[in-house]
């Protein structure tokens, strides 16, 4: 595997942050992206479910935002507006994120996409020595420290969950 098979793995590479790439298998026909990581790699890796952080593109009412939390949590879209510092966030279309982020949707992680944008990470990060999120492909996540995962993204930290 080339060390910069994706945007987000060539951003932690050229910060120095030490990070490992974890692969498991996508099955094309499930949509369900985020729950099929989290079982994936608790099954192969012994990872927490809740360690296995999702990236929401949210459309906000001058441009779109990034909310970043646990898979099996639910967005709160008002706790993250507030987090935003916006009145109100919708989910973004599909096309919408994947034009921004560059990547597809099942894939889009949190790190170097194409258009930096206002980003929160759920606070229950914090408690973990790593979490992992999308590497910028499908069957592929990164693990790292959440606070790297914090200053990459430029995101502040709030209890985003419904």
């Amino acid at each position: 595997m080339a060390r910069a098979a994706t945007p987000a793995i060539a951003a932690l590479v050229a910060a120095g942050v030490a990070h490992e790439v974890l692969q498991y298998h996508h099955d094309p026909r499930n949509e369900s992206f985020g729950e099929e990581a989290a079982a994936a790699l608790a099954r192969d890796s012994s990872v927490d479910p809740a360690q296995v952080f999702k990236t929401l593109v949210v459309a906000m009412p001058k441009g779109l935002g990034v909310a970043v939390l646990p898979v099996p949590a639910k967005l709160s879209l008002k706790a993250a507006a507030a987090a935003l510092g916006v009145p109100k966030v919708t989910m973004a279309e599909r096309a919408a994120a994947e034009r921004s982020s560059g990547y597809v949707v099942g894939g889009i992680s949190p790190l170097a996409q194409r258009r930096p944008l206002p980003t929160v990470v759920d606070e229950s990060a914090l408690r973990w020595d790593r979490v992992l999120c999308s590497a910028g492909k499908r069957g592929w996540d990164v693990a790292l420290h959440p606070r790297d995962l914090i200053v990459l993204t430029n995101a502040t930290t709030a209890a985003i969950c419904a």
